[in-house]
């Protein structure tokens, strides 16, 4: 399978995402002069629907998967999320990724509001025929909630266009009628978007150059660390490759590589598995701790959440750290970067390239017309370059850090939505 995000081991049951998430969304509401009655409408999802999803094993033995999705605001129009196969999927998280999502949608100025979805399963442990029955247990269970105009679910964490395939195949069956506008991701013979695998490390690869022009940093030349080698890491390396940038480190679940020289992105790629590892091969790896602490211009954490804390905050030595994972950076850790002078473009932001392909690949499905890739990668680049000047003035003349800055951006369309429909 080949996931959306790195695929580190993600030890999120432990971690809490959703306090912190409201915490800064309290304070942009606060900043743009909303009643305390938008955050408690804000604040946690409007629906969250947990199911039960029963699949026949390969051995004869029913288990019983448990599944979620989250709905956090359709005030500005139907929702719109990932959905992720994990072990450590649970509640909470998905209550804090489809807030994030909603974010995001507002920040890239989509008509979306932000949804999630987890199924608390292994995929590496389980069979092609049994992911399958999963796939389309879960599009069942969670059938009366999502649609092409109120809930579009997408690929996320170890869910791929296969599985988009399978939930749009058993959708339209139940809905006896071709939906291909029900999810996004899918393989483009099933009226998926080109573009739309890439559209993440693009997105970042975008913000990136936005970034560096802010600092004075020539692209080319720059030393560059990219934490995990999933989808996102993995095309980001091949991009930063060839804009002529020196990927000096990646990582994945089982360690590091770091080369001052730069790395050879071509042979690595070449020979990452469809899991996004390939340092198992080399003998002399670092620890991810000591990647995280190289000497270098920009530090992209791809991987998982709360990788940057207060306790290593102060030793991070990028000029510019670019957020492509989900919440990888602490809010402790976000203000020790911020006063070290350190430009962080956070995740609300330098991720959403995939949510902006996804919409354009609903917007095709709904019109029955097809763009080339390039018209794709043009539309992506305008959305990112637009919502990256939008997120750093605003950071600038309000005399925020950035990642207030994308809060007030992005909840301001759903908190004038809300107040429009006559909710708060």
């Amino acid at each position: 399978m080949v996931a959306e995000k790195s695929t580190e081991k993600n030890n999120i049951t432990d971690i809490d995402v959703l306090a912190p998430t409201q915490e800064v969304i309290k304070e942009a509401l606060e900043k743009l002069g909303y009643s305390s009655e938008m955050y408690d409408l804000l604040k946690e999802p409007l629906r969250m629907m947990t199911v039960k999803i029963p699949v026949r094993m390969d051995n004869g033995q029913v288990k019983v998967f448990t599944g979620y999705r989250a709905q956090h605001n359709d005030a500005v129009g139907p929702t719109k999320g990932g959905i992720r196969f994990h072990p450590n999927v649970n509640e909470n998280e998905v209550k804090a990724l489809s807030i994030w999502m909603s974010l995001k949608c507002g920040i890239v100025d989509l008509p979306y509001g932000g949804g999630k979805g987890g199924i608390i399963c292994d995929p590496r442990e389980m069979s092609f025929r049994e992911l399958e029955a999963l796939s389309r247990g879960y599009v069942r269970a969670i059938s009366q909630i999502v649609g092409p105009t109120k809930d579009i679910p997408a690929p996320d964490v170890f869910t791929n266009s296969q599985i988009m395939a399978w939930m749009m195949d058993e959708y339209s069956r139940m809905d006896e009628f071709n939906s291909p506008g029900f999810i996004t991701g899918k393989p483009l013979v099933l009226g998926g978007s080109h573009g739309r695998e890439t559209a993440t490390a693009k997105g970042v690869t975008i913000v990136i150059g936005e970034a560096a022009k802010r600092k004075g940093i020539e692209l080319k030349g720059a030393r560059v660390v990219i934490q995990g080698f999933g989808n996102a890491g993995s095309f980001l390396a091949k991009f930063m490759h060839e804009a002529g940038a020196k990927v000096i480190g990646i990582s994945d679940a089982y360690g590091a590589l770091h080369d001052p020289n730069g790395l050879d992105i071509e042979y690595l790629l070449d020979r990452r598995d469809s899991y996004g590892t390939v340092t198992k091969l080399f003998e002399n790896t670092i620890s991810n701790k000591e990647l995280l602490e190289l000497d270098c211009d920009i530090l992209v954490p791809a991987a998982i959440e709360n990788q940057i804390t207060k306790e290593n905050a102060n030793d991070i030595k990028a000029k510019i750290v670019v957020e492509a994972a989900n919440g990888p950076t602490t809010l402790e850790a976000t203000k020790i970067l911020t006063e070290r002078g350190i430009l962080l473009v956070p995740d609300v932001l330098a991720s959403a390239g995939g949510v902006t392909v996804s919409y354009f690949e609903w917007v095709q499905n709904n019109q029955g017309y097809y763009w080339t890739e390039q018209e794709v990668e043009d539309r992506l680049e305008k959305v990112m370059v637009q919502s990256f000047a939008n997120i750093y003035e605003t950071s600038v003349n309000r005399n925020v850090n950035m990642r207030l800055a994308a809060y007030m951006v992005g909840v301001r369309k759903m908190a004038e939505a809300s107040h429009f429909r006559g909710w708060v």
